[in-house]
Parts: structure tokens; C-alpha cells; sequence
């Protein structure tokens, strides 16, 4: 087993296109990377879109991964799993929160407070969006963000709107969930 690394999470969502079609392949994608090892993944949910109207609904999830990356060449690589996925990256800067065929946010990097032009993280919004804290608390509930000091679990106790997120089947190819991989991950354990 490889030592170092950090542990990291990162939020997949679609809503344009074969959703389910989209999520195996993110797992697919993430599997063959050699500098990210997959740790867990929580249950796929359905959520109501934000932003323009008229939008179909998303599947959203969070994956948990050891990572061997900078933060900002994990950026990279998941900007590059999204364009093979068939996201643009030019209409994404245009359309903020519009349809999309995939989106991979970095929520959490270790404990690292990172604000960079192109990269914040914690993810800047994360701890308001039940559809990033529901999912997320499946796999760290006792992450503490490391600028509000509180888990994410107290987090998702705080968001109120929940109603417009529903667990979903687990698609063909999605690992099952695994619990706690943020308190006691362990690297060698897979499905």
C-alpha cells in the first residue's frame, strides 16, 4: 500500500444526458488514476436544481478519495475527467449553476484552507447545500470544516432545506456506500 497522501472529497453531480450512465463512468475514470485511490462513495441522490429554471433534476453524491496530487493538479485532472465526459468548460464559465452532463467539485482537500482564482476550499458554498451534506455526512460525519470549526454533521442539522433531496437507486457500475471513511478510512478496503 502506498503511504502519504491526503484524504479528499469530491461532489458529482449531473443532471443533463445519462446521469446514471455518467456516474459509472467518473468511477471508471477515478479508478484508473494512479495518484487517486478510491475510498468510499455515498448513496446517489436526486435533487431539485438551483439556478435557471427549467432545469431537469440532478443526481449528486460525494466521493472519498486518498490523493497523491497538488490541490491544484487534482483541480486539473477532474476538469479533465469532465471535458471527456462531454462538459465544456467555456459554457460552464457562462451558465453559473445551469444544466450540465457533469460536475466534480473539490470540497475538501485534508485540512487545507486554500483561496486561489481558481480554487477554494473548502468549497465556498458547501456547508449551505443539503444536496453536498447529506451524502457527505454518509462518509465524514465527524469532518470538522476547517474554517467554521463544526463536523458536517452539525452542518447538515443546520441546513433546513432537505425536502428536495432524495436517495436514488445505486446505478450500475456506482460502488456501494461505506460509512465513515473520513474517521477511519481504510485505503485497502474495496468492493
Amino acid at each position: 500500500m502506498r503511504e502519504g497522501g491526503e484524504l479528499v472529497f469530491v461532489a458529482v453531480g449531473a443532471n443533463l444526458g445519462d446521469r446514471e450512465a455518467t456516474f459509472a463512468a467518473v468511477v471508471r475514470a477515478v479508478e484508473r488514476e494512479g495518484d487517486l485511490l478510491l475510498l468510499g462513495a455515498s448513496t446517489v441522490y436526486e435533487t431539485d436544481p438551483i439556478g435557471p429554471p427549467g432545469q431537469d433534476a440532478y443526481l449528486n453524491a460525494v466521493l472519498g478519495l486518498k490523493c497523491w496530487l497538488s490541490p491544484l493538479a487534482l483541480l486539473r485532472r477532474l476538469q479533465t475527467i469532465e471535458a471527456a465526459l462531454g462538459r465544456d468548460p467555456a459554457r460552464a464559465q457562462e451558465q453559473r449553476w445551469g444544466p450540465r452532463t457533469v460536475d466534480l467539485d473539490l470540497l475538501f482537500f485534508g485540512e487545507r484552507c486554500i483561496d486561489l482564482p481558481e480554487l477554494s476550499v473548502p468549497h465556498p458554498r458547501a456547508h449551505e447545500r443539503a444536496f453536498v451534506l447529506m451524502p457527505l455526512a454518509e462518509l465524514a460525519p465527524s469532518l470538522v470544516h476547517p474554517r467554521l470549526g463544526v463536523t458536517i454533521e452539525q452542518m447538515l442539522r443546520s441546513v433546513l432545506d432537505t425536502e428536495g433531496v432524495r436517495p436514488w437507486r445505486r446505478p450500475h457500475g456506482w460502488p456501494g456506500a461505506r460509512q465513515d471513511v473520513g474517521v477511519a478510512a481504510d485505503p485497502g478496503m474495496r468492493e
